[in-house]
């Protein structure tokens, strides 16, 4: 993937003021207003869209209530009426794997060492596991009470905090703090499950010595969201199949009441398993509540695609209620980033951060929670606080006793706290045990990897006929649907006037570029340069050739021309070179310029369930919007041919905007989800510092060769160099492989074409070049 350093793209940019020079006053294209500001626009449209995206989610709030029915006459009924959101929420956290039948808690032990690890008058402390889905199981403590249970907890610490901690066994969390060790004193039957850390020690291949500084808990979130799955809705499995186990146990009696008691990401867990489960009678979340809306700043690994559309922290309160749901205004555990990179290890986690709330926001969305609920049911709401100064210490005694009271509301108050147990036996290796969960939930994901392509087979080509080029685009439209609503997002159509601004900026022998403007939304815009054949004859309509850039680019990179730079390497001048043989060029400029500065926009419009393609979309539907009433341009011949980043493009934006006649994907098709997903690929992004790259159940839904499938029947061709390292040849054919018997079994096979080349990731311009003379139906020239 083309990755120009930053000094270089300014240079690229100053080339670009250069080349305006002749422009003063500006010179608009016949038709438009003149262009006049100097400004950086590619700066101007990453700082538009990101306004756009900060007043959407805004916005959420008020626009949530339209996808609840709540029903408030009966218990049943409000359960009847939030179901449906709480089944859209469990597929939005990926908790959707079959959980293994449970039939019983297993001790961890061994002929050398005991499960047993403390004991005390009240409680026994047992080393267990138990499974969740097939492969993973959940590794932590058991608190066993010596009398009959007076209740069930499944008690989550932090991420970065052991189940140890969280019994006294071993430092790290205050005597007063440790609530799972307090509800044990009590009578509480307490599993406390193991979470995946934020430390990187596990997160690469040994095998290929590829090791990075992501938090464990962002190298499973990578790889599982490409797949529709979630390290929150594995924790949450892992709480549930606790769940399933309490419920066994209630059966053979007495029956008590289940409870989930969390701080910090426990916290975090903790809420999410109450909303999904109506098992669970009480739930307790301290130093996690909040209003979510600045959701994108916090780690990835909490990113959850759709979430604000639909569900803050208050909305799931209301998923919760009429049972019981304490929140403790605790302070929660201070996060400033992932680790810093260590020598041998690439630097590519994503930037997050946790800070203190403020009560004040803590109390106005607890105040919308109640709002919600009702006030017949808001006594089942409680906030329990300090101050902003002064914020409780994590399992205070006032929010223990509002949770017991919940619980065992007959028992009385809980029990003065003892001393915290004395080790018996010798206490596992948390960080063994760490890189087994790690490592579990890993394999999981690359076995659901490895079935993605039976499901794409199963929900995509089986469902689909080829019999006639027009029988084709008809029976695809509802899966161009589901890319552009549910995997890319689809955000609003333009909703403002196109306002064409153009300008002059250069001019050639053979071509003269104009700078053109257009608007999309309040503050995004559609940005290109439209390079306009000097021997076009009046009334004469020509073809088009949208010539998109890679990362980290810009439009001017298409027609530079001085093999001195850099971005000639990789881009051979190609859109002058098109314009050159007489095709209409227009080289947009797409956002994915500015490191995090671009990268943050993903992470603000996911829980909107938007993308940065979602706008790009939007862009280039503006863009043909414009070039189809220009008295040059024939509509029905508009080409689209991009190079890496923008190769990506040409995957999508033709897959889902039929106005483009045929599409070019240079230096980017692969076995895409692989490239992604996949820990073995040397190549892959679970190593690259993109992080934005990944798009939440593309997996099971949407390969290469889908997209192909929903550009075709128009002409589809792959350009790929040999040495081109995103990828390797064998992969690349493997997935073209797929794109080529669908346009022959539709009776077309000469619309498509793979070009490979001896040559690194570049533009070829040979048999392309070809390619769009033959489907846009334009001569070529003598040379």
């Amino acid at each position: 993937m083309i990755r120009p350093t930053l000094n270089h793209a300014w240079l690229l940019l100053a080339v670009a003021l250069c080349l305006r020079a002749d422009a003063q006053p500006a010179v608009p294209l016949a038709g438009t207003s003149p262009l006049e500001t100097r400004s950086d626009l590619s700066r101007d449209m990453v700082a538009g869209i990101d306004r756009y995206a900060l007043r959407a989610l805004d916005r959420s709030i008020e626009a949530r209530a339209a996808f609840w029915q709540r029903d408030a006459s009966t218990p049943a009924a409000y359960e009847r009426s939030v179901q449906p959101n709480r089944e859209r929420f469990r597929r939005m956290i990926g908790a959707v794997d079959a959980r293994v039948p449970m039939t019983g808690v297993q001790l961890v032990a061994d002929t050398t060492t005991s499960a047993v690890l403390a004991e005390t008058a009240r409680y026994t402390v047992l080393a267990v596991r138990w499974p969740v889905f097939a492969g993973v199981h959940a590794e932590g403590l058991l608190l066993q009470p010596k009398s009959t249970p007076r209740a069930r907890v499944v008690a989550l610490a932090d991420a970065d905090q052991t189940p140890e901690m969280l019994v006294g066994l071993t430092p790290g969390i205050a005597a007063p703090s440790q609530f799972a060790r307090r509800l044990a004193e009590s009578g509480c039957q307490v599993l406390i499950p193991t979470l995946v850390d934020r430390r990187d020690e596990d997160s690469g291949n040994a095998r290929l010595n590829r090791f990075t500084n992501q938090p464990h808990r962002e190298w499973i979130y990578r790889q599982a969201y490409e797949l529709g799955r979630h390290l929150i809705g594995y924790e949450v499995q892992q709480v549930l199949a606790a769940v399933d186990w309490f419920e066994n146990e209630n059966a053979r009696g007495p029956r008590v009441a289940t409870g989930v008691a969390g701080y910090g990401e426990g916290g975090l867990i903790a809420q999410y398993a109450g909303a999904l489960d109506p098992r669970i009678r009480a739930t307790w979340v301290s130093g996690y509540f909040d209003s979510r809306q600045n959701i994108w700043a916090e780690p990835i690994e909490r990113n959850v695609f759709g979430l604000l559309r639909e569900f803050g922290d208050a909305e799931l309160a209301s998923l919760i209620v009429p049972r019981s749901l304490i929140f403790e205004f605790s302070a929660p555990p201070t996060v400033t980033g992932p680790p810093t990179a260590r020598p041998g290890r690439s630097v590519s986690a994503a930037p997050g951060r946790i800070a203190a709330p403020v009560l004040a926001a803590v109390q106005r969305e607890f105040a919308r929670a109640q709002a919600l609920v009702g006030t017949t049911r808001a006594g089942a709401l409680q906030l329990v606080h300090g101050t902003d100064a002064t914020p409780l210490a994590p399992g205070s005694a006032e929010a223990l006793a509002a949770f017991w009271s919940a619980l065992a509301p007959d028992a009385g108050p809980p029990r003065a706290a003892s001393a915290p147990p004395v080790p018996v036996a010798a206490l596992r290796d948390a960080a063994v045990r760490q890189t087994r969960l790690v490592r579990a939930m890993e394999a999981h994901t690359q076995a659901l990897l490895n079935r993605a392509e039976a499901k794409r087979e199963e929900t995509f080509w089986q469902k689909l006929k080829p019999a006639s080029p027009g029988a084709w685009r008809e029976a695809t439209r509802d899966f161009k649907e589901q890319l552009w609503t549910d995997v890319l997002g689809r955000l609003p159509a333009a909703d403002r006037p196109i306002n064409p601004r153009t300008r002059r900026f250069v001019e050639t022998a053979a071509w003269t570029g104009y700078e053109v403007v257009l608007d999309v939304w309040e503050d995004v815009f559609a940005w290109g340069y439209l390079l306009l054949p000097k021997d076009l004859q009046p009334g004469e309509r020509r073809p088009v050739v949208v010539c998109q850039h890679g990362l980290e680019g810009l439009p001017v990179d298409t027609i530079n021309e001085n093999p001195q730079e850099r971005a000639f390497g990789y881009y051979k001048a190609f859109a002058a070179r098109l314009a050159e043989r007489g095709f209409i060029v227009f080289s947009p400029h797409n956002p994915y310029r500015g490191r995090d500065d671009f990268r943050v926009l993903q992470r603000k419009l996911n829980p909107l369930g938007a993308s940065l393609f979602s706008v790009i979309l939007a862009q280039n539907d503006r863009i043909l919007d414009w070039l189809v009433t220009q008295p040059f341009v024939d509509p029905a011949r508009i080409g689209y041919y991009g190079l890496s980043y923008g190769g990506k493009a040409a995957m999508r934006l033709p897959a889902l905007l039929d106005r483009f006649a045929l599409s070019i994907c240079s230096g980017d098709f692969n076995e895409w989800i692989r490239k992604n997903a996949s820990v073995d690929l040397r190549y892959g992004y679970m190593f690259a510092p993109e992080y934005e790259i990944f798009e939440f159940n593309l997996g099971p839904t949407f390969n290469y060769a889908e997209m192909a499938a929903l550009i075709a029947p128009r002409p589809f061709m792959v350009e790929r160099g040999h040495n081109d390292g995103v990828g390797v040849d064998e992969w690349v054919s493997y997935e073209y492989a797929k794109v080529r018997r669908l346009y022959t079994q539709l009776g077309i096979p000469e619309r498509t074409a793979i070009e490979y080349f001896n040559g690194p990731h570049t533009i070829n311009g040979i048999g392309t070049f070809d390619f769009l003379h033959t489907h846009l139906n334009w001569p070529k020239r003598p040379r």
